[in-house]
């Protein structure tokens, strides 16, 4: 690892922040690594970095009428770039698998080709916000399902307790919180290591939030543990005993006295506290395998 790929790398991930401005749109996911290139740039640090710089440009795509389709770029620099060619993942809910994997390989195939010592993050974003559309264009867009008034899943109150290994990315919890409200699921989201997500509503809600939300890249995702209660009453009453189910208000990031190296851990015996205000002890042991104090 040279100086002057060092220097380089620093010059791109300064333009990339200046053009994509928010955290929305670029983040630097090992803020540790970041700090180690550059104190070593700056002869603060003796010793060469050891972990690669990671980070996720996140591009809007859209062709003439259609709507709007976000897709994130995950990216990785060796730690010779721009000598060899950066290492790029693109992943968006809205491509199915196949799709994925041939529009990374095309994407792999063009670095390869045009990537010859340069810089070229910013070449990658307009490749794929020219390209996006080639594979995207099979794929129909995510909506709210629709539901017989009087059917079974409509008539079904549901909670879905949720565990992730982690939630860290900004944008998985923006998905999180607007999603809920565009469901009107109550409920909490606890980002960090381990990450939590209560959901609570209509059963054809909450299956499709979970639906959304798996298909977004995790290191692991699963439901713990879920509860489907039937709704007495005629349909008209549904609204009202939905509101009578519920155990928590609009679904809210919850933080418990966040510590750690990284800041990203929670205090468990706060959640376990969380819960038990509002009569769910009884969860924690599923998630932990121990009883909460």
């Amino acid at each position: 690892m040279s100086l002057e790929e060092i220097e380089a790398q620093l010059s791109e991930l300064d333009l990339l922040s200046s053009m994509f401005p928010t955290e929305d749109e670029f983040v630097v996911t090992d803020q540790v690594a970041l700090a180690e290139l550059r104190d070593y740039a700056e002869k603060r640090a003796s010793s060469a970095p050891s972990s690669k710089i990671q980070f996720t440009v996140n591009v809007k795509v859209e062709e003439s009428d259609k709507v709007k389709q976000e897709l994130g770029l995950h990216c990785s620099y060796p730690l010779q770039y721009p000598t060899v060619p950066p290492e790029i993942l693109v992943r968006s809910p809205s491509l199915v698998r196949s799709q994925q994997a041939q529009l990374n390989l095309d994407l792999s195939n063009y670095l390869k080709s045009n990537c010859s010592g340069d810089v070229c993050i910013l070449s990658a974003t307009e490749w794929v916000r020219d390209n996006a559309f080639n594979y995207l264009k099979d794929t129909a867009p995510l909506s709210e399902p629709q539901t017989d008034p009087g059917s079974p899943d409509n008539a079904t109150f549901t909670r879905l307790w949720i565990y992730s290994h982690h939630i860290y990315n900004k944008v998985k919890r923006k998905h999180i919180l607007e999603w809920s409200k565009e469901m009107e699921l109550s409920g909490f989201s606890m980002p960090g290591k381990p990450g939590i997500v209560c959901v609570e509503g209509r059963r054809y809600l909450c299956e499709e939030f979970w639906n959304r939300l798996r298909k977004l890249t995790w290191r692991r995702i699963m439901i713990r543990h879920r509860e489907d209660i039937p709704l007495p009453g005629a349909p008209c009453d549904i609204s009202k005993e939905i509101q009578k189910m519920r155990k928590f208000p609009p679904l809210e990031e919850k933080a418990f006295d966040v510590h750690g190296a990284r800041g990203n851990h929670m205090d468990l015996g706060q959640l376990y506290q969380f819960l038990n205000e509002y009569g769910c002890a009884d969860i924690f042991p599923m998630y932990f395998g121990i009883e909460g104090r």
